[in-house]
Order: C-alpha cells, then sequence, then structure tokens
C-alpha cells in the first residue's frame, strides 16, 4: 500500500496528512507560525517559518511509519501573497499576504486607471485589495530598491514546493489569483505583466494542479528519510484544493468553505465570466475553470466575537441556546466585513456592524446574527451565480465552520440547497494528496480521483417554513450595506 502526503500551507498554521492509496487518512501534524502586522490593515510573514514548520511537521508525521512507501507529495495553500527572491533565491522580504489591505491606491489604479474592462480582458478578472499584481505595483512605488532586486515572484505554497525540488512552479489555479495570469489562454499575461513592470522570466514556470514539477532535492530527501524519487505535484491555491478534497469537480458542482475567510466554488467545463466581474474567474485543479465568491471573514468573525468580545473559547455553549424557532426570527443584523470585503462588493473600506440592537437583544441574538451575516454573505454570491443562468440545487460544504451543524442548517435554509457533508473534513491537504496521487499514476484523473475516494457522511435539507422567513430576512439584510457604503470610508 503505497503512502502520499498532503500539506495545507495555511495562514497561521501548516496541517500535513499522510494517506494512503485508498484515501485513508493515516496521520496528521501541524506546527503554528505567526502573523505579522507593520501597520493597522497589513498582514505579512516570514516564509522561512512556513519552511521550518514544514520540516517539523513532517517529520513528526513520518516518526514511527515506513518512510519507504511515501510516493508522492502535493501542496494546498493560502493564495495571492506575495513571495519575493533575488537572484541567490533567498527571500528579500517578508511575504505580503492575500488579507493584506495596503493596496488600495494601487487597486484603485488598475480598475479606475487601466480600466476593469482592460484588466478583464487580460486576465478575466478584476483588481482586487488581496491579489499579487496591486501588491508589486505598491513595492515599486514604496520599496524601490526591493523590487528591483527581484528575480523570482512567486506564491506561498510554491515557495516550499521549490524548497523541496529546486524548481520555481506555479499552477493555473494558484496563479489565477496574482492578476498575472491570462485565465481563459492559460498563460501569463504579457500586457498585465508590462503594467506592473514585471518579465516573464521572473515569473515561475505553468502547470497543471495534478502535473508532477520535479523530485525531492537530495537534501531534502536525506533529511526526511525520504527516497530521492518521491514526487512534487504543482500542487493548488486553497479553496481549489479543498474543492478537490470534497470531490467538487466536473461541470456545475458547488462548495461552500467557511474556513478563516468563506467561499462559494463552481465548477465549469467552459471559461464564464459574470458581467460585473463579482465573482472570480479562475482555473480550476482538474484542468478546468471555476467560478468562486470570496468573503474575507468567515469562521474568523465566530473567533473574534466569541475570543475578543466575549472572552470565551467554547463555541458550542454560545449556540447552545439557539432554537429552530429563533432562524430567520432575528431582528438583529451582522455585515461580516471585519477586513472589509472582497466578492461580491470588492470594497476595502466595509467594517463589520451589529445593526438592530435594542434593550431587549441578547448575547445569544448576536451570536446567531453572526451566523445568519455570513450565510447572507454566501447568498449575495449565489445571486451572482444563478443570474449566469447557473441552478445551484445542492453543495458540498467544508471548513471548520461546517462542524457547527447549526451553522449548515442556516445556510442551508438561507441559500435554499441541500448541503453534503463530506466524510473528511481535512479539505486543501487531503485535496493535495489527491492530486499528487494523480501525478504519481494512482488514478488517471482529478475526477477518477474523486469518484473513488471521496464519500458523504450527511446532508442536510432547506426547511420550507425556516426559509421563507430567511427569505424575508435576506430582503432586509441587503439593505444594509447600501445604506452604509458612504459612511464607512470616514470612519477609517
Amino acid at each position: 500500500m503505497r503512502n502520499y502526503i498532503g500539506i495545507d500551507l495555511g495562514t497561521s498554521s501548516v496541517k500535513i496528512l499522510l494517506v494512503d492509496e485508498e484515501g485513508k487518512i493515516l496521520k496528521t501534524a501541524t506546527r503554528d507560525y505567526p502573523l505579522i502586522f507593520p501597520n493597522p490593515g497589513w498582514t505579512e510573514q516570514e516564509p522561512e517559518l512556513w519552511w521550518n514548520a514544514t520540516l517539523e511537521a513532517l517529520e513528526e508525521l513520518l516518526s514511527g511509519t515506513d518512510r519507504t512507501l511515501v510516493d508522492g507529495i502535493g501542496v494546498g495553500g493560502q493564495m495571492h501573497g506575495l513571495v519575493i527572491l533575488d537572484r541567490q533565491d533567498r527571500v528579500i522580504r517578508p511575504a505580503i499576504l492575500w488579507n493584506d489591505g495596503r493596496t488600495g491606491e494601487e487597486v484603485e489604479y488598475l480598475n479606475s486607471v487601466i480600466g476593469k474592462e482592460k484588466i478583464s480582458e487580460c486576465t478575466a478578472n478584476i483588481a482586487f485589495a488581496g491579489f499579487t499584481a496591486p501588491k508589486l505595483l505598491w513595492l515599486k512605488k514604496h520599496e524601490k530598491e526591493n523590487f528591483e532586486r527581484i528575480s523570482k515572484i512567486m506564491l506561498p505554497k510554491d515557495y516550499i514546493n521549490y524548497l523541496l525540488t529546486g524548481v520555481h512552479s506555479c499552477d493555473y489555479s494558484d496563479a489565477s489569483g496574482m492578476l498575472l495570469l491570462d485565465v481563459k489562454n492559460r498563460r501569463w499575461s504579457e500586457e498585465m505583466l508590462k503594467i506592473c513592470s514585471v518579465r516573464e522570466d521572473q515569473m515561475p514556470s505553468l502547470y497543471e494542479s495534478y502535473q508532477v514539477t520535479g523530485t525531492l532535492k537530495k537534501e531534502v530527501a536525506q533529511k526526511l528519510g525520504l527516497r530521492k524519487e518521491v514526487c512534487v505535484t504543482a500542487g493548488a491555491g486553497d479553496n481549489a484544493a479543498a474543492a478537490v478534497g470534497t470531490g467538487t469537480t466536473g461541470d456545475g458542482e458547488c462548495n461552500i468553505s467557511l474556513g478563516t475567510s468563506g467561499t462559494l466554488f463552481i465548477t465549469s467545463d467552459k471559461f464564464r465570466v459574470d458581467n460585473n466581474n463579482g465573482l472570480h474567474a479562475f482555473c480550476h485543479a482538474d484542468g478546468k475553470y471555476h467560478l468562486m465568491g470570496c468573503m474575507l471573514s468567515s469562521a474568523s468573525c465566530n473567533k473574534w466575537f466569541y475570543e475578543e468580545i466575549l472572552k470565551t473559547d467554547d463555541y458550542n455553549a454560545e449556540q447552545a441556546g439557539i432554537t429552530d424557532r429563533m432562524l430567520g426570527n432575528n431582528r438583529v443584523f451582522f455585515l461580516p466585513y471585519l477586513m472589509g470585503e472582497r466578492s461580491p462588493i470588492n470594497d476595502t473600506d466595509a467594517r463589520g456592524t451589529f445593526t438592530g440592537l435594542s434593550m431587549d437583544t441578547t448575547r445569544t441574538d448576536m451570536v446567531l446574527s453572526i451566523l445568519e451575516g455570513v450565510a447572507f454573505a454566501a447568498r449575495d454570491n449565489l445571486e451572482i451565480v444563478k443570474k449566469l443562468g447557473i441552478d445551484v440545487k445542492k453543495s458540498k460544504i467544508c471548513g471548520g465552520g461546517a462542524r457547527s451543524r447549526l451553522w449548515v442548517k442556516i445556510l442551508a435554509n438561507v441559500l435554499g440547497i441541500e448541503l453534503e457533508i463530506p466524510q473528511t473534513e481535512e479539505g486543501p491537504g487531503y485535496g493535495a494528496a489527491m492530486l499528487s496521487m494523480v501525478g504519481c499514476g494512482r488514478y488517471k484523473s482529478v475526477k477518477e480521483a474523486c469518484d473513488n475516494l471521496i464519500k458523504t457522511v450527511g446532508t442536510v435539507y432547506p426547511d420550507r417554513e425556516i426559509s421563507q422567513r430567511y427569505e424575508k430576512a435576506y430582503g432586509k439584510y441587503r439593505k444594509i450595506y447600501p445604506a452604509l457604503k458612504n459612511v464607512f470610508p470616514e470612519l477609517k
């Protein structure tokens, strides 16, 4: 029985899985690393810490196992982060992460001066604050010396792949979020590179997520006690990897992720873009395409409210008092824009709000409003999908927030669709391991791997009465942001 390793390089930790060829998770290991906040709204990380944490977690994962059985490694990871290397492949500065908000001026320049229509023509997307291209423009303006030292531009998971193999690689799904890729034609956009003053030789080589980019460097293989013939696949951005890990491949499939950020992910056999670019149009890890709505704050809203405001980590206790009768009847509404918002409003100034508070508002009302607010934000993205003529009747659901069956019930009723719960909740790491199986030849395609390995353990169905109540509540919710949109910039 051959084994495969899946690495999930997250925002706050790396989680690594050892999976056998039949999809059974044999062992997991996790290591945390800190974030850096140089200024309000800025988020950075030291890439060296990712590598050290990955090596430590790999050593723990492989301890006590037969290391000769490992055939492949796949990496899924946080998207959009800017990692820059010099001519000696040394990291020039800390990585600027996906949730960094410093690039407001650069986003405005790209969308208004270059123009959304032009940017979309080049990349199938418009500029968002978290994307990589605006970060490059910011670096050029504010850290000119560092910008001029750039020899290679990479994404977080690709830096790990480089240290494993010595190959500068990037897969199409992750590259899609850089705003430097011609998504439709799966190649770097010459015009976008020129706009950002970047040469194509500074970019990594492009691969499909399941393609092998190389084998382990001799010194890495020796350090980990693995065969140097172990194959490393290109891997995928965390959302595409999570979609693979839940079996969301093919045409018209859906996956909802409730992680630190939240996503609504729709697969497509053909390339398509919504008229207003409210959704991201990206390449998928199965070799096709997907549309994705990204909410910057999802499960992190719970973490903030429970741990920072209520000073508790007992999430279950906070949700225990919420009954079915309360669903859709809450008079408190929460905008989940704690870090601004990406899809579909693309507003870095937007902020979180509680609306409808009164003297009889309870702690439970506020807890419920957060769960509902994130669900309503997901509904905003689903409405755009509907306008494209895509009829979503069911979805897979994953991420830490999906462990709350109450939240899953709320989502099912707010969205009016069935939600399928996969047997494994490991998302990106599991998907990355599956991609390595395809790269190593265990399966002929990503679809075949999903068909053989992914099973669901339950389905949550919408309740007609609760859904009707939420339909009315959503009508009220969607009026709040437009009413406050012009106020938010004044709150800086």
